[in-house]
């Protein structure tokens, strides 16, 4: 069933065409991830969807009583209120008078997402604010929920339970995320804004970009035949008197029309152009650390911790938002005197840093002036480069590189910081937090100039798909096996850590099933007289490769209408009906290969 439907949309920003002619239907069910590189306009689309944008031309269509709800990029600040004041704001459609049912709304949301009412919001950190936010966008019982980068300034087991808490949510979501194990994990189909035209892709996050890099592929076999018709045609016409004796009054009307297409064609936007600025190498020991503790009154944030930072060793340093991240890296690099234990810096260092809190820019001054001030050069691994053409590499036009910094959106300004720390020669890079707010092309050709860098990396991050492709070492701020805050290392990025940490006892007895515990030890079983499969069991095994294949085709039909785009055109009822009949077939899959596995085993004997 369609919950909001967009007809033709025309939108301008200044010279630029946001919007030209999209159309778009919700339906209900659904959870959409909108995805385009920064600048294309995704914000401006949601604001367009909640009514706080409205466009030059074109039809935004929903019933009058669907609640849309947006939970906004960036957090406020000077929020002097409690929680339960900040969640009461999203209840505008009640009157004063219903104090009742704002008190009951309000903490029913607020037991639901764990949070204490009488904690002043200012008082929260970064996650806990934005949770206190998605509060005040849920209060309100919203058919549809906008969230713009939502994932933003949180760690991971904030990210996670964000996860587990929109796979439950009911209602329909479309929301913006350049955390790509986020956007795999939730989304049912990709809406794509790209050069002012909204595309739909149904489908995962990794088939969306398959199939957008075979479209990319064949846009550019056929932009190629255009353009060489139209080549033919403009030396057909330059042919002088000839042409004219032979001219063919329609092709000519043809070719008038196909400047015309040429002109109105928006190329793809470029690719970020980019090298790390390599110095030369440093000591076989870059770091070392020697039973390092620091903390003030009764506050340890690290306790006797030691390690050995060697030459090209890529870490990825691991924890919750407030652990000490970013202060063991200031320890590290001397920036901070420890409590106790000692530093040890190895020889020819040349360090770059990459600062989560972008405090290394001067808002007023332009971007030219961020990056070279009183010269018209940069120098990246002996190439001297004019910064207008080296920032033009990093997508900014001539026209942005003369305003000031303060203009940037987030990922512009994350950008800009990139082409900043590139452009100085290092073996040494400090990245804290680099992600935020980059589009996926950038994303990705970040990890491969760190992937390739030279040098010695350490990086904080709360994007697994992100440490999972760059780093070879993981330091984890975690809780050992008997309940003390610690920090692990181990081999490989975040998904090799969850497989290598101790496993803490209330975690041994969740992952425990019931019917596991009631199997006797197969220690306990007579080995001297093994069980033979009786004729009803040899019938049952030869039986149950054609069930699975079965199970298997069933579940594929599924999974496939599942990804269809009318799939969510259906009520709710027979969505939720299909979704609980995939469970039951995955069920009985994982049940016969079980009996199968255990009559192999038996006819093996």
């Amino acid at each position: 069933m369609a919950l909001l439907n967009l007809r033709n949309i025309h939108l301008e920003n200044g010279d630029n065409r946001l919007f030209d002619s999209i159309d778009l239907q919700i339906d209900a069910g659904e959870r959409l991830c909108l995805v385009g590189r920064n600048g294309t306009g995704k914000s401006t689309l949601m604001k367009l969807l909640c009514g706080e944008v409205i466009p030059d031309d074109g039809d935004v269509l929903h019933s009058p009583d669907v609640k849309i709800a947006r939970l906004q990029q960036d957090v406020p600040h000077g929020m002097e209120a409690s929680v339960f004041e900040v969640v009461a704001q999203g209840l505008t459609d009640l009157h004063p008078e219903d104090e009742w049912q704002v008190q009951w709304k309000v903490d029913t949301v607020l037991s639901r997402l764990q949070l204490d009412p009488d904690t002043r919001f200012e008082s929260l950190s970064g996650g806990w604010k934005r949770r206190a936010l998605l509060a005040r966008a849920l209060v309100s019982e919203p058919d549809l929920l906008l969230l713009d980068e939502p994932t933003n300034h949180l760690d991971i087991p904030a990210i996670e339970w964000l996860e587990n808490f929109l796979l439950s949510f009911k209602s329909t979501l479309l929301f913006v995320s350049h955390d790509r194990a986020f956007v795999q994990k939730l989304a049912t189909r990709i809406i794509e804004l790209d050069r002012g035209k909204l595309t739909s892709w149904a489908g995962t996050f990794q088939q969306y970009q398959e199939r957008k890099q075979a479209a990319l592929e064949a846009e550019a076999q056929q932009a190629a035949l255009f353009d060489k018709r139209l080549a033919d045609e403009e030396a057909w016409i330059r042919q002088g008197v000839k042409a004219r004796r032979t001219r063919n009054e329609g092709r000519v009307r043809r070719l008038e029309a196909m400047r015309n297409e040429f002109q109105q064609r928006r190329n793809l936007q470029g690719k970020v152009q980019a090298q790390i600025g390599q110095a030369d190498a440093s000591g076989k020991i870059v770091l070392e650390a020697t039973h390092l503790s620091y903390g003030w009154a009764d506050t340890l944030l690290i306790n006797d911790f030691s390690t050995t930072v060697l030459r090209g060793d890529k870490i990825g340093i691991i924890g919750p938002n407030g652990v000490g991240k970013t202060t063991l890296i200031k320890l590290l690099l001397e920036q901070l005197q420890p409590t106790s234990g000692t530093v040890n810096v190895g020889t020819r260092l040349q360090v770059a840093y990459f600062d989560q809190h972008r405090s290394q820019f001067d808002g007023e001054k332009n971007l030219r002036d961020n990056i070279v001030s009183g010269s018209d050069f940069v120098e990246v691994n002996g190439q001297k480069r004019h910064i207008i053409s080296y920032l033009q590499d990093f997508l900014f036009t001539p026209l942005q590189i003369q305003k000031p910094v303060k203009v940037l959106s987030g990922g512009e300004r994350n950008r800009l910081l990139l082409a900043r720390l590139f452009a100085q020669p290092s073996n040494l890079l400090v990245l804290d937090e680099p992600t935020n707010d980059l589009d996926a092309e950038t994303l990705e050709l970040l990890e491969e100039l760190l992937i390739d860098y030279q040098g010695t990396l350490l990086l904080i991050s709360h994007d697994r798909s992100f440490l999972n492709s760059v780093v070879t070492r993981s330091i984890v701020f975690e809780r050992s096996l008997d309940g003390k805050d610690t920090i692990g290392e181990y081999a490989g990025g975040y998904d090799d850590w969850l497989l290598q940490r101790p496993t803490l006892p209330t975690e041994k007895s969740t992952q425990k099933s019931p019917k596991a515990a009631e199997k006797p030890p197969i220690a306990a079983k007579p080995v001297n007289k093994p069980k033979k499969l009786s004729f009803k069991d040899q019938r049952e095994l030869d039986l149950l490769p054609a069930r699975l294949e079965q199970l298997e085709a069933a579940i594929a039909a599924i999974q496939d209408a599942m990804g269809t785009p009318t799939f969510y055109q259906q009520s709710s009822t027979a969505i939720t009906a299909k979704q609980d009949e995939l469970a039951a077939r995955e069920a009985e899959f994982e049940q016969a290969f079980a009996r199968w596995e255990e009559l192999e085993q038996l006819a093996a004997t």
